[in-house]
């Protein structure tokens, strides 16, 4: 680590949590992050500006004049862009040497399976039920930890699923496919602006905390948060025994 990175992570390398060690690792770190809009944005500047190593960013969207509102690492200037473009642009500029790569296309199967076998950890920051769903499935055949997180109307709630573990459960253990009916979607429901970045800022610190290995992960555990009150609940959660994606991760792990 050079002298002027020593001074750029100063503040991290102070605490004792992290230190030179930690932030070498996070230097080294490879990170997939799926989406770039509001949960995505914070994700990817705050990481950026952490120093993780190499940052690639999937989204096949365009910026759209109604994304402003919340999206924070678009400008009004990059409305007509491709998201992952504009944030990593955005991420770029607050920290020239990190890696960043846009990936301007769908996380379909086949994109996937490449991304996630050259990633240290994923963080889907997606907003349909089938992103997440494909992005688990992935992660799983790759024993790759996932944070995921999700923010809709007041409502937001993150989770980890460190798959490297055998005990832990996956996103379809929580959300099985067959119960997505009642996807919601900010479009057809409005969303708190400051609610995605609350999200996402939790998303980046729970993926800085697995690079790093300090602290206490949300392994295990859903944060559930309705910030119209400024409440959070957390909720204990098992791996499903006879889950159609994980139930049989021990064979493949042997």
């Amino acid at each position: 680590m050079h002298d002027d990175q020593l001074l750029r992570y100063s503040r991290h390398i102070l605490l004792d949590e992290i230190g030179l060690e930690g932030q070498e690792k996070l230097l080294a770190a490879r990170v997939l992050l799926i989406g770039a809009g509001g949960l995505g944005s914070p994700i990817a500047l705050y990481l950026a500006a952490a120093g993780i190593g190499h940052l690639t960013i999937c989204d096949n969207d365009v910026v759209d004049l109604t994304n402003l509102q919340r999206q924070i690492a678009h400008q009004s200037s990059a409305i007509g862009q491709n998201k992952a473009a504009s944030a990593a642009h955005t991420a770029h500029a607050i920290n020239p040497t990190v890696h960043i790569t846009p990936l301007p296309q769908r996380a379909d199967e086949a994109v996937l399976a490449r991304q996630v076998a050259q990633a240290d950890l994923v963080i889907d920051a997606s907003d349909n039920f089938a992103t997440r769903h494909a992005v688990n499935r992935a992660c799983v055949a790759q024993r790759k930890p996932l944070v995921s997180g999700a923010a809709v109307r007041f409502d937001g709630q993150v989770s980890v699923f460190d798959l490297r573990l055998e005990s832990a459960p996956c996103y379809h253990c929580l959300y099985p496919e067959a119960g997505e009916a009642d996807e919601m979607r900010c479009a057809e429901n409005g969303v708190f602006a400051p609610l995605v970045g609350i999200i996402g800022c939790t998303q980046a610190a729970e993926a800085i905390k697995l690079i790093v290995g300090c602290g206490t992960s949300l392994n295990g555990k859903l944060l559930l948060l309705n910030s119209l009150d400024m409440t959070w609940r957390s909720v204990s959660l098992k791996r499903d025994p006879v889950c159609t994606v994980c139930s049989d991760r021990a064979g493949r792990m042997s």
